[in-house]
């Protein structure tokens, strides 16, 4: 450790109750904009949850239709067979889709409603916690957070697509801040809704070795009237289209908590420096170079900041475990770009703080310090 450090860890170290005030600061700052950028994150990653776990490589619409949200996609029966024809293709899965709320007593919530057929092979829930992984007639699969709101159980039932289902499955990982998604029988589905011979999503699994891409292609080439993405493509276009229409909100929250969150951490170090001005000043007496004052300040605000920040994704980190248990549909997300951003800007805040109070010090005249000292 260089000497500069090393006076740096013992002026941080000498009074403890400056040091945790100092941190702590810097901590609790550090930790809401790590939280705020993790709920972006996570909000983020939860809108095309379903896209992303149902199973497909391509996902096959209705001409023009690129998304799922806010959407209706209807595709003739007999389009399940043409794609299923389609070079590549090894395996499809048609499913029915809506948007509409699901009623349990007083608790009413959005959810995506997915028709699945009986041997569907995708498109049905990735993580049952309990009851059954499938459903039949009059039965549905719904998620568990919103079955505990509800207070209701396996063999309870709820009012969807204007009748009336028995829950046989609770699923996890499912819901999201907006919408969950409940799975309900794909002829149940078809006869709430007049029983056309229609589906609305055909989900196709390529064959090993082919390209989700060129399949894709392959499909809008040979089937009419029909627009087929990859799944990258499909969930791209998802999470762009929600984000625009409903993240505004959480974007300017997060923008004015780093903001805040900055701001503390500048005003935390700022008067933490100006505290020890007066151990600057007898530094500048007994000779010490403006160069080295700069170094020890430096090295001050970089030890409290990384002893911040570790403490702060410990809290976050926390975070990310507990929320989920408490069931209100968020997800929190730490990236390594969150990481990177936040502890270099942080630096560079705190830096500039520490060394607004230390130019007032390396000005003084050393026989000034000696005979009055440093005002603090």
């Amino acid at each position: 450790m260089s000497a500069t450090l090393l006076l740096a860890r013992r002026n941080l170290g000498r009074n403890r109750v400056r040091l945790l005030a100092s941190v702590g600061g810097v901590a609790l700052a550090l930790t809401l904009t790590l939280a705020l950028d993790a709920i972006y994150a996570g909000v983020a990653n939860q809108l095309t949850t379903y896209i992303d776990r149902a199973g497909a490589d391509v996902w096959v619409s209705q001409a023009g239709v690129r998304n799922l949200h806010m959407v209706a996609s209807w595709l003739p029966g007999s389009v399940t067979d043409a794609v299923r024809a389609v070079p590549g293709v090894a395996g499809v899965t048609p499913i029915l889709y809506s948007t509409d709320t699901i009623a349990a007593r007083d608790e009413r919530a959005v959810a995506y409603v997915i028709g699945l057929p009986a041997d569907a092979a995708i498109g049905g829930p990735w993580s049952v916690v309990k009851g059954a992984d499938r459903v039949g007639r009059g039965e549905i699969i719904i998620d568990r957070g919103f079955a505990r709101r509800a207070g209701v159980s396996i063999g309870d039932s709820v009012i969807v697509l204007g009748a009336e289902a028995r829950i046989v499955g609770l699923s996890d990982g499912t819901a999201s801040l907006l919408n969950s998604v409940a799975f309900v029988s794909f002829d149940d589905f078809r006869a709430m809704r007049g029983g056309a011979p229609v589906v609305s999503y055909v989900l196709v699994k390529v064959a090993p070795g082919a390209s989700p891409e060129a399949v894709a292609a392959a499909i809008e080439r040979q089937v009419p009237s029909v627009t087929a993405q990859s799944k990258t493509d499909f969930s791209a276009q998802e999470r762009r289209l929600v984000m625009d229409m409903s993240a505004d909100v959480i974007s300017i929250m997060n923008v004015i908590g780093f903001v805040v969150g900055l701001a503390v951490v500048a005003i935390t170090v700022y008067v933490a420096t100006l505290a020890r001005r007066r151990e600057y000043g007898v530094l500048k007496a007994l000779g010490a170079r403006n160069s080295a004052l700069y170094r020890v300040v430096l090295g001050q605000a970089v030890l409290s900041v990384a002893l911040g920040f570790v403490v702060a994704l410990a809290f976050t980190g926390l975070l990310v475990l507990v929320l989920p248990l408490a069931g209100v549909g968020l997800e929190l997300s730490i990236s390594a770009a969150s990481l990177a951003k936040v502890g270099l800007f942080a630096l560079v805040i705190a830096g500039l703080a520490a060394i607004l109070p230390v130019r007032q010090v390396s000005s003084l005249d050393p026989a000034v310090v000696f005979r009055r000292g440093v005002a603090i």
